[in-house]
C-alpha cells in the first residue's frame, strides 16, 4: 500500500545547470523527474522570482513553480496577487506560493528597507496572507488591518484553481509554526535564524531534537488537519559521495560533530542507496516527504529522484 506522505523533490534555483540556459534548466529538471523548481527572493541571489516562475512554466508542462520564499516585506499582497493568479492561470494550476516573514538581514540593508522585530513581521505575514486569500476568493474583499487595509477590492484575474494555489510557510520559531499548522497546504519545518546570517546557532537549530521541537509547535497548531499538511525539507548539505569520512570532514563546518550532522534533515550525504535510506527514516520520524535539493545537485540528485518519487 503506498505511503500516506509520498516523496517528491525539487529543486532551489540560484542559476542555470553548468553548460545550460535558464529555459534549458527548466526542461531539463521536467525530464530529471524533479516536481517543482523553487526560486529564493533574496536580492542578490538568482533571478527574480515571479519573471523565473512565469518563464518556466511557458517551456515545460508538469514541472511546478514556486517561491521559497517571497518576504512579503518587499511587496503589498494587492500586488502580488494578481502576479501570481496570472502565472497561476499561465501554468493552468502549477503554482505552489511560498511565503515568509523575511529572515536575511543583508537584503533589508542592500535595499534600505527596516527590518522590524520579528513579532511584526510575523504580523505582517500573517495579515499578507489574509489578504492574498481573501483577493483569491470569490466576491469584493475588505480587509482593515494593523498593516494592510483593503478597501471592497475584487482581485483579478482569478486563480486557476479556486480559492487559490497551494501555500507553502517556511519557519523555525513557535508562533511562525503554530500559525502554519492553521492555514498552510505545505509547512517547511527549518532553522531559526533569529541573528539575520546563518551562523552556529541557526546551525545549532538544525539538529535533531530542535527539529523535534518544531514538530511539537507545528502539531499543536495544525490540530487535527496535521496530517493534510505535507512536510517541506530544504536541504542545505547535498552530496552524493562514498567516503565514510565525508561527515568528519564537514562536521566543524558547522560546529558539531559527525554523528550529530549525520541526523539532520538540513544534512544529506552518502552513497544514493544510504540516502534512500535516510529519506525513508526521516520521513518516519518527522513526516518529510517533500524534499529541496540545492540546484548545484540536481543532477547527481537524479537517481534517488527516480527511486523515490511517488513512493
Amino acid at each position: 500500500m503506498p505511503h500516506a506522505r509520498r516523496f517528491r523533490f525539487a529543486v532551489e534555483l540560484h542559476e542555470p545547470l553548468p553548460e545550460s540556459s535558464l529555459l534549458d534548466t527548466f526542461r531539463e529538471l521536467e525530464t530529471l523527474g524533479y516536481s517543482t523548481v523553487f526560486f529564493p527572493d533574496h536580492f542578490d541571489e538568482g533571478p527574480g522570482p515571479i519573471a523565473a516562475m512565469a518563464a518556466a512554466v511557458t517551456v515545460t508542462s508538469t514541472l511546478n513553480v514556486g517561491s521559497l520564499v517571497f518576504d512579503c516585506d518587499y511587496r503589498h499582497p494587492a500586488v502580488l496577487s494578481r502576479e501570481l493568479a496570472t502565472i497561476d492561470h499561465l501554468s493552468e494550476g502549477r503554482l505552489e506560493v511560498g511565503l515568509g516573514a523575511g529572515w536575511k538581514r543583508s537584503d533589508y540593508d542592500y535595499a534600505g528597507i527596516e527590518m522590524e522585530r520579528p513579532g511584526v513581521r510575523v504580523s505582517r505575514l500573517i495579515e499578507h496572507t489574509t489578504v492574498l486569500k481573501g483577493l483569491w476568493s470569490d466576491g469584493p474583499f475588505s480587509f482593515a488591518g494593523e498593516h494592510y487595509t483593503i478597501i471592497e477590492l475584487d482581485g483579478t484575474p482569478q486563480p486557476f484553481r479556486p480559492g487559490g494555489p497551494p501555500l507553502v510557510v517556511c519557519g523555525g520559531a513557535p508562533r511562525l509554526l503554530g500559525w502554519a499548522g492553521t492555514v498552510a497546504d505545505i509547512v517547511g519545518v527549518n532553522p531559526s535564524i533569529h541573528s539575520g546570517a546563518i551562523d552556529q546557532a541557526a546551525a545549532d537549530d538544525a539538529m535533531a531534537e530542535r527539529i523535534d521541537e518544531k514538530f511539537g509547535w507545528l502539531r499543536a497548531g495544525a490540530g487535527d488537519r496535521f496530517d493534510d499538511i505535507e512536510l517541506n525539507c530544504w536541504v542545505a548539505v547535498a552530496e552524493i559521495i562514498d567516503d565514510p569520512n565525508y561527515g568528519d570532514l564537514i562536521a566543524p563546518l558547522f560546529g558539531t560533530d559527525a554523528a550529530a550532522l549525520a541526523k539532520s534533515p538540513m544534512a544529506l550525504y552518502g552513497t544514493a542507496a544510504e540516502i534512500g535510506d535516510k529519506l525513508v527514516e526521516r520521513r518516519d520520524r518527522w513526516g518529510y516527504s517533500y524534499i529541496v535539493i540545492p540546484g548545484e545537485k540536481a543532477r547527481d540528485f537524479a537517481p534517488v529522484v527516480a527511486n523515490l518519487s511517488g513512493t
